[in-house]
This record gives structure tokens, sequence and C-alpha cells, in this order.
């Protein structure tokens, strides 16, 4: 076999033309049809990103907008948490009538966990309440539990004086002072939202709670 130098010069240089060819060929086939490819694709990509900018785009005035609404609703949401919570704060929820109670200037005695009512949305939780305490400052309690953000219903309101409070159905008899004049029983309902699944709870009731003085 003859070697490259022995070749005539014509034939050398047709023998680098073939290597160059042939290496081209290699590169073409490994390295740039590789490389092509990947940038045929960046370039898909690249269109499809600018494409979904451009439709984006659009929405960009409305931003302001939607984050106002989305703040109301929110602001909304908090407003309807605290009048109708989603959480049964049973305890809370006396503790607060009770404080309204201490502001009006009368005595919460007892309240009674009657059953509660599940609803599609909501649970009706009511509780029998026991009261005594001067006339005027009892109607400043129902007053003060009218005004409540928390959504209180009172029902089946019994009222008579100090010295016949069986007439108004109250469990017990207490020492009353002598500027107290009126007591009072009445059912006082607050509401829980739920789950829907919730709905199929069964309902408690009964259990009676003395108010610490």
């Amino acid at each position: 076999m003859a070697n490259f130098s022995d070749l005539s010069g014509m034939k050398q240089w047709g023998a680098l033309v073939l290597g160059a060819a042939l290496l081209s060929g290699a590169l073409y086939f490994t390295i740039f049809k590789t490389q092509r490819e990947a940038n045929a694709k960046a370039e898909q990509e690249l269109a499809a990103k600018l494409n979904e900018n451009r439709e984006l785009e659009a929405y960009r005035p409305k931003l302001a907008e939607i984050e106002r609404q989305l703040a109301s609703l929110k602001q909304q949401l908090d407003i309807e948490r605290r009048i109708v919570p989603d959480e049964k704060e049973i305890d809370g929820f006396m503790k607060m009538v009770s404080a309204e109670a201490l502001k009006a200037g009368i005595e919460m005695r007892r309240y009674t966990a009657k059953p509660v009512t599940a609803r599609d949305f909501y649970t009706e939780v009511p509780f029998e309440v026991e009261l005594d305490g001067p006339y005027f400052s009892m109607l400043n309690f129902f007053d003060r539990v009218g005004k409540l953000e928390r959504i209180v219903n009172v029902s089946g309101l019994l009222v008579s004086t100090t010295k016949k409070p069986t007439d108004a159905k109250t469990k017990h008899t207490y020492q009353y002072a002598p500027s107290e004049s009126v007591v009072a029983t009445c059912t006082a309902t607050t509401f829980f939202s739920h789950d829907m699944d919730v709905a199929a709870a069964p309902a408690k009731g009964g259990k009676t709670v003395p108010v610490k003085k």
C-alpha cells in the first residue's frame, strides 16, 4: 500500500478533500445535527412562551382590579366567619354571652345545652339560659345580645318577678339581691357553618353548666 507521501500532488489533494468531507459528514451527524435539533426545539419552546406571555399581557390592566376584588372577598369571608364561625367554639360563645350579662348588671345563673339541629350548610346550637336582675338591666342585656357580631336568636322568653321565679319555669331559686326584680328564662340559639358531611352527625344536648361567680 502506497504511503501518502508517495502519492502525486493531485492525489494528495484529493485524499485531503475526501478526508475533510468524511470528517464533516461525521461531525454533521454527531454534533451539528444534534445541536440544530436542540436549537429548533428551543426556538419552538421560546415561541410558545412568547405566545403565552402575549395572552397573559392582556390581563395586566385587570390585575389591580382582580387584586381589589380578592381583598374584598377575603374581608367579606372574615366577617362571615365572625358572624357564623366554622368551628364549634361553644364555650367561647357562652363566655361572650356571660360577659354581656355582666356588663348589663344581671346574673346568669346557668345555661343548658339543648340538642343541636344540623341544616344543609350550618348547625343550630341552642342553650336554655336562666337570668335574674333589675328590670332595666335585663332590657339592657337583651339589647346587647341583639347587637353582638355573632348571630344569636332569643326565643321562648319567660319573665317573672323574683317573688315568683317558678312562673318563668326556673330550675332553681336563689338568694336574690334587693335590687333584683325579675327573673327570666329563654333559649339562646347561635349558628356554626360546617361541611356537607357534618349534617349527618348525631345531635347532642342536655348538659347543664352552672355559671361560676
